[in-house]
């Protein structure tokens, strides 16, 4: 099985992107940090948009992505964020088909 990679976005109401990422830091972070299965894991702020919080989240191979979203720490941070968020995330799911980083599967061609 094939390592799974998260693309989601956060848009935040207006002044309210540090307060989602306080929550993300109390009841997300933690976990995972804690967890074997993210590998990589980058929370960014858009550089073009205020309100905007862009992940990129990388899971071991063989490891299931919404076992997480399904999750107390999960469920926790939704409940803290969404009364700050103009919409639920918008999480696109993504099949890794080239990398530069050691870590990563090569795919090979056809």
């Amino acid at each position: 099985m094939s390592q799974s990679t998260l693309f989601i976005t956060h848009r935040a109401l207006p002044g309210k992107r540090d307060e989602v990422r306080r929550a993300w830091e109390t009841h997300l972070a933690p976990s995972i940090q804690a967890r074997q299965v993210h590998d990589v894991y980058y929370y960014c702020y858009d550089d073009s948009d205020p309100d905007t919080i862009r992940v990129f989240q990388r899971y071991a191979v063989g490891a299931d992505p919404q076992a997480f979203m399904q999750g107390p720490a999960y469920d926790a941070y939704m409940a803290a964020v969404s009364p700050l968020l103009a919409h639920p995330p918008v999480i696109h799911a993504a099949t890794v088909a080239w990398a530069k980083d050691s870590s990563a599967p090569i795919a090979e061609t056809a």
